[in-house]
């Protein structure tokens, strides 16, 4: 029905940068509340950054003032800007599409894996 598909992830080192993308293959940003969520071993998956009622944007405050998320609707594309990367910030990135109301199911995508090392 809906596929989201991540790219843009790979091996940076602390204090540089990485554009994470999430294409779907239809446009579901009238019905589900786009946004990033990030998993690393060992630990729950937790919200990154999200669109949220009234086109405004929520972070999670380890990410404030280092992240950005925005968007492409002719494109159907969600972008993460990230920016001055710490090893902290190692994990496997996760687009996602939350329904607005229980008509519209979730969507994940397969995640795209984040490495910052030295």
């Amino acid at each position: 029905q809906v596929q989201l598909v991540e790219s843009g992830g790979g091996l940076v080192q602390p204090g540089g940068s990485l554009r994470l993308t999430c294409a779907a293959s239809r446009n579901i940003f009238t019905t589900h509340a786009m946004g990033w969520y990030r998993q690393a071993p060992g630990k729950q998956r937790e919200l990154v950054a999200t669109f949220t009622g009234g086109g405004s944007t929520n972070y999670a405050d380890s990410v404030k003032g280092r992240f950005t998320i925005s968007r492409d609707n002719a494109r159907n594309t969600v972008y993460l800007q990230m920016n001055s990367l710490k090893p902290e910030d190692t994990a496997v990135y996760y687009c996602n599409g939350r329904g607005r109301n229980i008509l519209y199911r979730d969507y994940w995508g397969q995640g795209t894996q984040v490495t910052v090392s030295s």
